[in-house]
Protein backbone atom coordinates (compact mmCIF):
# COMPACT_ATOMS: atom_id res chain seq x y z
CA UNK A 1 0.00 0.00 0.00
CA UNK A 2 2.74 2.21 0.92
CA UNK A 3 4.53 2.09 -2.52
CA UNK A 4 1.48 2.33 -4.14
CA UNK A 5 0.47 5.58 -2.47
CA UNK A 6 3.99 7.20 -3.30
CA UNK A 7 3.76 5.94 -7.27
CA UNK A 8 0.61 7.54 -7.37
CA UNK A 9 2.27 11.04 -5.46
CA UNK A 10 5.15 10.30 -7.90
CA UNK A 11 2.87 10.20 -11.16
CA UNK A 12 0.48 13.04 -10.23
CA UNK A 13 2.91 15.74 -10.74
CA UNK A 14 3.68 14.40 -14.25
CA UNK A 15 0.00 14.40 -15.01
CA UNK A 16 -0.57 17.97 -14.19
CA UNK A 17 3.35 19.30 -16.00
CA UNK A 18 1.92 16.47 -18.84
CA UNK A 19 -1.39 18.49 -18.98
CA UNK A 20 -0.15 21.90 -18.62
CA UNK A 21 2.36 21.69 -21.35
CA UNK A 22 -0.36 20.64 -23.72
CA UNK A 23 -3.00 22.92 -22.81
CA UNK A 24 0.34 25.37 -23.25
CA UNK A 25 1.25 23.70 -26.60
CA UNK A 26 -2.25 24.21 -27.96
CA UNK A 27 -2.59 27.75 -27.08
CA UNK A 28 0.42 28.90 -28.52
CA UNK A 29 -0.42 26.90 -31.35
CA UNK A 30 -4.16 28.46 -31.92
CA UNK A 31 -2.24 31.49 -31.28
CA UNK A 32 0.25 30.89 -34.35
CA UNK A 33 -2.80 29.91 -36.41
CA UNK A 34 -4.44 33.62 -35.56
CA UNK A 35 -1.27 35.47 -36.54
CA UNK A 36 -0.80 33.42 -39.85
CA UNK A 37 -4.31 34.80 -40.78
CA UNK A 38 -3.65 38.08 -40.59
CA UNK A 39 -0.09 37.31 -42.43
CA UNK A 40 1.87 38.04 -39.28
CA UNK A 41 3.81 34.91 -40.32
CA UNK A 42 7.54 35.83 -38.23
CA UNK A 43 5.45 36.29 -34.95
CA UNK A 44 3.18 33.05 -35.73
CA UNK A 45 6.32 31.21 -36.75
CA UNK A 46 7.45 31.87 -32.75
CA UNK A 47 3.99 30.64 -31.66
CA UNK A 48 4.38 27.46 -33.18
CA UNK A 49 7.93 27.04 -32.20
CA UNK A 50 6.74 27.45 -28.84
CA UNK A 51 3.98 25.36 -28.98
CA UNK A 52 6.71 22.72 -30.27
CA UNK A 53 8.48 23.26 -26.71
CA UNK A 54 5.61 22.43 -24.90
CA UNK A 55 4.72 19.16 -26.81
CA UNK A 56 8.27 17.95 -29.13
CA UNK A 57 5.55 15.96 -30.84
CA UNK A 58 3.50 18.22 -32.17
CA UNK A 59 2.90 17.41 -35.97
CA UNK A 60 0.47 20.04 -36.69
CA UNK A 61 2.60 22.56 -35.27
CA UNK A 62 5.58 21.39 -37.39
CA UNK A 63 3.78 21.89 -40.29
CA UNK A 64 2.28 25.30 -40.02
CA UNK A 65 5.90 26.46 -38.75
CA UNK A 66 6.41 25.00 -42.03
CA UNK A 67 4.13 26.65 -44.23
CA UNK A 68 4.99 29.72 -42.35
CA UNK A 69 8.73 29.77 -43.09
CA UNK A 70 8.06 28.88 -46.49
CA UNK A 71 5.98 31.89 -47.09
CA UNK A 72 8.82 33.98 -45.24
CA UNK A 73 11.35 32.00 -48.52
CA UNK A 74 13.09 29.99 -45.08
CA UNK A 75 13.71 27.29 -46.83
CA UNK A 76 16.02 25.51 -44.55
CA UNK A 77 13.78 25.94 -41.12
CA UNK A 78 10.58 25.29 -43.62
CA UNK A 79 13.04 22.04 -44.76
CA UNK A 80 14.04 21.02 -41.01
CA UNK A 81 9.87 21.60 -39.77
CA UNK A 82 8.32 19.20 -42.05
CA UNK A 83 11.05 16.90 -42.17
CA UNK A 84 10.27 16.29 -38.31
CA UNK A 85 6.33 16.47 -39.00
CA UNK A 86 7.42 13.35 -41.75
CA UNK A 87 9.15 11.57 -38.86
CA UNK A 88 6.28 11.74 -37.00
CA UNK A 89 3.50 11.07 -39.18
CA UNK A 90 4.95 9.26 -42.75
CA UNK A 91 1.69 8.98 -43.86
CA UNK A 92 0.66 12.60 -43.89
CA UNK A 93 0.09 13.56 -47.61
CA UNK A 94 0.43 17.39 -47.37
CA UNK A 95 3.65 16.79 -45.34
CA UNK A 96 4.83 14.32 -48.46
CA UNK A 97 3.96 17.16 -51.07
CA UNK A 98 5.40 19.80 -49.36
CA UNK A 99 8.78 17.75 -48.88
CA UNK A 100 9.06 16.43 -52.36
CA UNK A 101 8.73 19.94 -53.48
CA UNK A 102 11.49 20.88 -51.13
CA UNK A 103 13.61 18.53 -52.52
CA UNK A 104 13.01 19.31 -55.95
CA UNK A 105 13.97 22.82 -55.45
CA UNK A 106 16.86 21.65 -54.03
CA UNK A 107 18.08 19.43 -56.83
CA UNK A 108 17.11 16.66 -54.43
CA UNK A 109 15.73 14.80 -57.22
CA UNK A 110 15.89 11.44 -55.93
CA UNK A 111 14.30 12.11 -52.38
CA UNK A 112 11.79 13.93 -54.63
CA UNK A 113 10.35 11.01 -56.70
CA UNK A 114 10.94 8.81 -53.77
CA UNK A 115 8.92 10.80 -51.61
CA UNK A 116 6.16 11.94 -54.59
CA UNK A 117 5.85 7.48 -54.83
CA UNK A 118 4.59 7.78 -51.85
CA UNK A 119 2.07 10.60 -51.93
CA UNK A 120 -1.85 8.58 -52.71
CA UNK A 121 -3.56 11.94 -54.01
CA UNK A 122 -0.90 14.35 -54.93
CA UNK A 123 -2.06 16.64 -58.09
CA UNK A 124 1.59 17.04 -58.47
CA UNK A 125 3.27 13.96 -58.14
CA UNK A 126 3.64 12.76 -61.81
CA UNK A 127 4.75 16.82 -62.68
CA UNK A 128 7.46 16.36 -59.85
CA UNK A 129 8.81 13.15 -60.72
CA UNK A 130 8.83 13.44 -64.34
CA UNK A 131 10.70 16.50 -63.80
CA UNK A 132 12.91 15.52 -61.61
CA UNK A 133 13.31 12.31 -64.10
CA UNK A 134 14.39 14.89 -66.90
CA UNK A 135 17.11 16.30 -64.39
CA UNK A 136 18.28 13.12 -63.66
CA UNK A 137 19.04 12.46 -67.47
CA UNK A 138 15.85 9.24 -67.61
CA UNK A 139 14.21 10.78 -70.00
CA UNK A 140 12.29 7.88 -70.55
CA UNK A 141 10.28 7.80 -67.37
CA UNK A 142 10.42 11.64 -67.47
CA UNK A 143 8.30 11.47 -71.32
CA UNK A 144 5.62 9.20 -69.37
CA UNK A 145 5.34 11.12 -66.02
CA UNK A 146 5.25 14.68 -67.82
CA UNK A 147 2.68 13.40 -70.28
CA UNK A 148 0.24 12.38 -67.89
CA UNK A 149 1.13 15.29 -65.49
CA UNK A 150 -0.12 17.73 -68.42
CA UNK A 151 -3.05 15.66 -68.84
CA UNK A 152 -4.37 16.38 -65.85
CA UNK A 153 -3.26 20.49 -66.15
CA UNK A 154 -2.98 21.49 -69.49
CA UNK A 155 -2.17 25.13 -68.10
CA UNK A 156 1.30 24.00 -66.73
CA UNK A 157 4.12 26.28 -68.49
CA UNK A 158 6.85 24.16 -67.24
CA UNK A 159 5.91 20.76 -67.42
CA UNK A 160 5.25 21.35 -71.12
CA UNK A 161 8.50 22.98 -71.93
CA UNK A 162 10.19 19.93 -69.74
CA UNK A 163 8.63 17.29 -71.75
CA UNK A 164 9.69 19.70 -75.11
CA UNK A 165 13.15 19.01 -73.50
CA UNK A 166 12.54 15.79 -73.09
CA UNK A 167 11.70 14.99 -76.91
CA UNK A 168 14.93 16.92 -77.60
CA UNK A 169 16.43 14.68 -75.90
CA UNK A 170 15.02 11.86 -76.88
CA UNK A 171 16.24 13.37 -81.00
CA UNK A 172 12.23 13.88 -81.93
CA UNK A 173 12.04 17.50 -82.46
CA UNK A 174 9.07 17.03 -84.56
CA UNK A 175 7.23 16.14 -80.73
CA UNK A 176 9.10 18.81 -79.51
CA UNK A 177 7.31 21.89 -81.25
CA UNK A 178 3.96 21.95 -80.46
CA UNK A 179 4.53 21.34 -76.65
CA UNK A 180 7.40 24.62 -76.58
CA UNK A 181 4.30 26.36 -78.63
CA UNK A 182 1.98 25.57 -75.84
CA UNK A 183 4.75 26.89 -73.23
CA UNK A 184 5.25 30.04 -74.26
CA UNK A 185 1.49 30.46 -75.24
CA UNK A 186 0.82 29.96 -71.49
CA UNK A 187 3.81 32.12 -70.57
CA UNK A 188 4.59 34.42 -73.68
CA UNK A 189 7.44 36.34 -71.70
CA UNK A 190 9.88 33.12 -71.44
CA UNK A 191 12.34 34.28 -73.98
CA UNK A 192 14.50 31.73 -73.37
CA UNK A 193 11.90 29.36 -74.21
CA UNK A 194 10.91 31.54 -77.83
CA UNK A 195 15.11 31.23 -79.09
CA UNK A 196 15.22 27.35 -78.13
CA UNK A 197 12.16 27.40 -80.22
CA UNK A 198 13.94 29.23 -82.64
CA UNK A 199 17.31 26.89 -82.57
CA UNK A 200 14.19 23.70 -82.91
CA UNK A 201 13.23 25.50 -86.35
CA UNK A 202 16.75 26.06 -87.24
CA UNK A 203 17.64 22.89 -87.09
CA UNK A 204 14.55 21.29 -88.80
CA UNK A 205 16.14 23.73 -91.89
CA UNK A 206 12.71 25.72 -91.36
CA UNK A 207 14.45 28.99 -91.44
CA UNK A 208 11.48 31.16 -91.91
CA UNK A 209 10.17 29.92 -88.55
CA UNK A 210 13.18 29.89 -86.79
CA UNK A 211 13.70 34.29 -87.67
CA UNK A 212 10.42 34.47 -86.63
CA UNK A 213 11.27 33.38 -83.23
CA UNK A 214 14.72 34.44 -83.08
CA UNK A 215 13.26 37.85 -83.43
CA UNK A 216 10.32 37.75 -81.14
CA UNK A 217 13.00 36.47 -78.38
CA UNK A 218 15.06 39.43 -78.81
CA UNK A 219 11.28 41.63 -78.75
CA UNK A 220 10.42 40.16 -75.58
CA UNK A 221 14.16 40.73 -73.92
CA UNK A 222 16.71 38.14 -74.79
CA UNK A 223 20.24 39.01 -74.37
CA UNK A 224 21.05 39.85 -78.36
CA UNK A 225 24.90 37.98 -77.80
CA UNK A 226 27.13 37.25 -80.92
CA UNK A 227 25.65 34.20 -81.14
CA UNK A 228 22.32 35.29 -81.21
CA UNK A 229 23.16 37.55 -84.05
CA UNK A 230 25.00 34.69 -85.85
CA UNK A 231 21.82 32.28 -85.97
CA UNK A 232 19.75 35.39 -86.80
CA UNK A 233 22.04 36.41 -89.72
CA UNK A 234 22.27 32.64 -91.13
CA UNK A 235 18.78 32.45 -91.29
CA UNK A 236 18.00 35.64 -93.20
CA UNK A 237 20.70 34.28 -95.45
CA UNK A 238 18.50 31.12 -96.09
CA UNK A 239 15.45 32.91 -96.23
CA UNK A 240 16.58 34.13 -99.22
CA UNK A 241 17.42 37.75 -97.46
CA UNK A 242 21.10 38.02 -98.13
CA UNK A 243 21.84 41.79 -97.91
CA UNK A 244 20.58 41.89 -94.37
CA UNK A 245 21.91 38.45 -93.52
CA UNK A 246 25.62 39.54 -94.64
CA UNK A 247 24.99 42.85 -92.93
CA UNK A 248 24.37 41.20 -89.63
CA UNK A 249 27.07 38.39 -89.66
CA UNK A 250 29.01 41.31 -90.66
CA UNK A 251 28.20 43.26 -87.43
CA UNK A 252 29.20 40.02 -85.49
CA UNK A 253 32.77 40.09 -87.67
CA UNK A 254 33.53 43.22 -86.05
CA UNK A 255 33.28 41.92 -83.02
CA UNK A 256 35.22 38.56 -84.05
CA UNK A 257 37.61 39.48 -86.48
CA UNK A 258 39.22 37.18 -88.32
CA UNK A 259 37.03 34.24 -86.57
CA UNK A 260 37.41 31.29 -89.04
CA UNK A 261 34.89 29.38 -88.43
CA UNK A 262 32.57 32.28 -88.74
CA UNK A 263 33.87 33.32 -92.09
CA UNK A 264 34.15 29.59 -93.07
CA UNK A 265 30.32 29.02 -92.33
CA UNK A 266 29.43 32.65 -94.23
CA UNK A 267 31.36 31.31 -97.02
CA UNK A 268 29.61 27.57 -97.10
CA UNK A 269 25.95 29.85 -96.87
CA UNK A 270 27.11 31.70 -99.77
CA UNK A 271 27.83 28.61 -101.67
CA UNK A 272 24.72 27.00 -100.52
CA UNK A 273 22.49 30.02 -101.64
CA UNK A 274 24.45 29.89 -105.13
CA UNK A 275 25.98 33.12 -104.31
CA UNK A 276 29.44 32.28 -105.88
CA UNK A 277 31.06 35.34 -105.85
CA UNK A 278 30.29 36.16 -102.12
CA UNK A 279 31.76 33.11 -101.26
CA UNK A 280 34.87 33.17 -102.92
CA UNK A 281 35.45 36.22 -101.42
CA UNK A 282 34.93 34.73 -98.21
CA UNK A 283 37.11 31.62 -98.90
CA UNK A 284 39.64 33.91 -99.87
CA UNK A 285 39.63 35.75 -96.73
CA UNK A 286 40.85 32.47 -95.55
CA UNK A 287 43.28 31.63 -97.69
CA UNK A 288 45.04 35.15 -96.80
CA UNK A 289 44.20 34.02 -92.62
CA UNK A 290 45.35 30.40 -93.96
CA UNK A 291 47.48 29.92 -97.08
CA UNK A 292 47.80 26.30 -96.12
CA UNK A 293 44.08 26.11 -95.57
CA UNK A 294 42.96 23.00 -98.24
CA UNK A 295 39.92 22.75 -97.31
CA UNK A 296 39.11 26.58 -98.49
CA UNK A 297 41.27 26.13 -101.36
CA UNK A 298 39.21 22.99 -102.29
CA UNK A 299 36.22 25.30 -101.49
CA UNK A 300 37.28 27.81 -103.76
CA UNK A 301 37.55 25.21 -106.67
CA UNK A 302 34.12 23.78 -106.32
CA UNK A 303 32.84 27.61 -106.30
CA UNK A 304 34.57 28.42 -109.83
CA UNK A 305 33.29 25.07 -110.76
CA UNK A 306 29.55 26.07 -109.58
CA UNK A 307 30.36 29.25 -111.69
CA UNK A 308 31.00 27.78 -114.49
CA UNK A 309 34.40 27.64 -114.56
CA UNK A 310 35.11 24.38 -114.37
CA UNK A 311 38.74 23.49 -115.35
CA UNK A 312 40.14 26.45 -113.25
CA UNK A 313 37.76 24.94 -110.62
CA UNK A 314 39.23 21.60 -111.34
CA UNK A 315 42.77 22.61 -110.87
CA UNK A 316 42.49 24.70 -107.54
CA UNK A 317 40.43 21.58 -106.40
CA UNK A 318 43.54 18.97 -107.81
CA UNK A 319 45.79 21.55 -105.99
CA UNK A 320 43.86 21.17 -102.45
CA UNK A 321 44.18 17.60 -103.03
CA UNK A 322 47.71 17.76 -103.12
CA UNK A 323 47.88 19.53 -99.99
CA UNK A 324 45.63 16.96 -98.34
CA UNK A 325 44.79 13.87 -99.62
CA UNK A 326 41.54 13.09 -97.67
CA UNK A 327 39.75 15.35 -99.99
CA UNK A 328 39.97 13.29 -102.63
CA UNK A 329 37.34 11.63 -100.83
CA UNK A 330 35.25 14.70 -101.45
CA UNK A 331 35.16 14.66 -105.01
CA UNK A 332 34.49 10.70 -105.32
CA UNK A 333 31.61 11.00 -102.94
CA UNK A 334 30.36 14.20 -104.52
CA UNK A 335 30.80 15.90 -100.41
CA UNK A 336 31.38 19.58 -100.08
CA UNK A 337 34.07 19.80 -96.92
CA UNK A 338 33.02 22.36 -94.30
CA UNK A 339 36.58 23.54 -93.71
CA UNK A 340 38.90 24.26 -90.86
Amino acid sequence: MKNLILAILFFLPACVLFSQNSDSAQFYFKKGLGEKTFRLFAIAARDFDKAISFNPNYTEAYIESGNVNLEMHKVDPALGNFTKAYELDPGNNEVIKQLSTLYFNNRQFQKAIDLSQKCNNCSDADRIMGMSYYNLEDYGKAQTLLQKAIGKNDKDAEAAYTLGRTYIELENEKNAIPLYQKAITIEPERNMWIYELGLIYYNQDDYKDALKYFNLAGDKGYTKTNDYYENVGFAQLYTGDTENGLKTLNEVLTRKPNNKELINNIAYAMYETKRYDDALAYYQKLLELNPKDASSLFMAGMTFQKKGEKEKGQKICDKAIEMDPSLARSRQKKDVPMGL
